[in-house]
């Protein structure tokens, strides 16, 4: 079934990658926003819809071609080859890494660092990718084979984020049906992926793996702070600024009751019960008071029995029940 979707035209994998990430992160207690806006920019790119047309330059003026940038000096295809992509496949392919990936990382480094970190995989990987392709005409005289290779794609990102994702890791990965350990898991993807699925650029994902293993041996070595993160942490503060000023409500929930959470002290038993919440004893099942005494407590009293006489019948209660622990 072909759906048309501005001006491309789906064949059913768009609808089954926005259906995919929908339900990822419905059932995810975690919703990371810079992965989800990754995700969205390569996607509206492909699509190239109407209302952006005149914002996106078509494919041929940024493919990632290292005799054009560097002859031209052409930073347009350094920083936007990596967002398009040359079919529906490929899109969804790497989007469904991308989801993948950027959950665990983003998860787990804070979404601040974690763009910082794709901003600098993504520099790193089209910088070694634009290195190595010149160091082969130099060395080797390599002209037409890669350094007038055009390419396109988020994979070299991908296999930076793979670098980065397994590097402390000792468990055991799948690579396409193969087991391998996790550290050399985009390895052995390089080799294989080069193997099963033809016109694939393999400078430019061995480029991606390159530029893994220097941010990981940099970020290891050195103890301050990555002068991205410190960009990326300044424009959020910048932006978030001006809303320091409105006046802030209290927060309303649909759980429970709003209000303090401070434990509590049961009169009859003495026991301290963690929960403000709770409004019956955990010991003892007396009720709370509105007043923080207990309503056994309040009749008790009525009938003029002392306070330690009411704690000694509850202790004694207690000693003759049975608990199993």
């Amino acid at each position: 079934m072909e759906v048309r979707i501005g001006q491309r035209v789906s064949r059913g994998m768009l609808p089954l990658l926005a259906l995919h990430t929908f339900s990822e992160y419905y059932r995810s207690d975690s919703k990371p926003p810079v992965t989800a806006a990754l995700i969205a920019a390569n996607t509206i790119i492909y699509l190239r819809p109407s209302l952006f047309d005149s914002l996106i330059p078509p494919i041929q003026q940024v493919w990632f071609n290292p005799h054009l940038i560097l002859k031209h000096k052409d930073l347009k295809r350094f920083l936007l080859s990596p967002f398009y992509h040359i079919g529906e496949p490929h899109l969804v392919y790497n989007m469904l890494s991308l989801l993948w990936k950027g959950f665990q990382l983003e998860t787990s480094m804070g979404s601040i660092n974690f763009a910082s970190m794709v901003a600098s995989l993504l520099l790193l990987s089209q910088g070694v990718t634009l290195v190595l392709s010149k160091s082969l005409l130099l060395l080797f005289d390599y002209d037409k084979p890669y350094y007038n290779e055009y390419a396109v794609g988020f994979s070299g990102v991908l296999f930076a984020m793979k670098v980065v994702l397994n590097s402390q890791s000792s468990d055991y990965s799948y690579v396409h049906g193969v087991i391998v350990p996790s550290r050399y898991a985009a390895w052995a993807e390089l080799l294989l992926v080069q193997l099963l699925v033809p016109g694939v650029s393999f400078i430019g994902h061995l480029g991606g793996i390159l530029a893994g293993l220097l941010y990981v041996k940099l970020r290891n070595t050195y103890s301050g702070s990555n002068p991205i993160t410190l960009l990326v942490r300044g424009v959020t503060d910048f932006l978030r600024w001006p809303f320091k000023f409105l006046p802030r409500r209290g927060r309303i929930t649909g759980r429970g009751t709003v209000g303090t959470n401070r434990g509590w002290r049961c009169q009859t038993c003495t026991y301290d019960n963690d929960s403000g919440l709770r409004s019956v004893c955990e010991m003892c099942g007396t009720s709370r008071g509105v007043d923080g005494l207990s309503s056994f407590q309040r009749s008790s009293r009525l009938d003029g029995l002392p306070l330690d006489e009411l704690r000694r019948r509850r202790l004694d209660r207690f000693t003759r029940s049975p608990f199993v622990y």
